[in-house]
């Protein structure tokens, strides 16, 4: 049973590495000031807004509706910043590989700057941060010690 668990944990993981790699998520017209009041109700994690601007609160739902259960939150900061809480089931070697595809994500949204990816744990402990650098294209990732 184990087995199974793992090979479905991975198949979510790498189907919404390729849905976060070929789509976007798309903007709207709210403002600034409704983004700031919505909470999310459905989690404990409902003191969290999604972002602090239009885009990104649209950005932190899209991700968090798309991932299927492996992202309890997301939220986006001054469109450069993008922290996630992940689940459970996300297991330690597919962190790294979810961040890339995190990561490629949030630079089709945001575009043309550099870009830093928080991952957090359920109990909201820092795993790993991932820096986008858009000179050089390179992700550098720096574990949470």
């Amino acid at each position: 049973m184990n087995f199974f668990r793992q090979a479905r944990t991975t198949i979510v993981a790498i189907a919404l590495m390729l849905v976060l790699t070929f789509t976007t998520a798309c903007g709207s017209a709210q403002t600034q000031s409704s983004n700031l009041v919505k909470l999310n109700q459905s989690s404990d994690y409902s003191q969290i807004a999604r972002g602090n601007s239009a885009a990104g609160q649209d950005f932190g739902n899209w991700v968090v509706q798309t991932s299927k259960g492996l992202i309890m939150d997301a939220y986006v900061r001054d469109s450069n910043k993008l922290g996630v809480v992940i689940s459970s089931q996300v297991l330690p070697t597919d962190v790294k590989s979810l961040t890339q595809s995190l990561t490629q994500g949030f630079r089709n949204t945001f575009p043309n700057q550099d870009l830093t990816v928080l991952i957090y744990a359920p109990d909201k402990k820092l795993v790993l941060t991932a820096r986008y650098d858009y000179q050089s294209k390179q992700i550098d990732y720096q574990q949470a010690s």
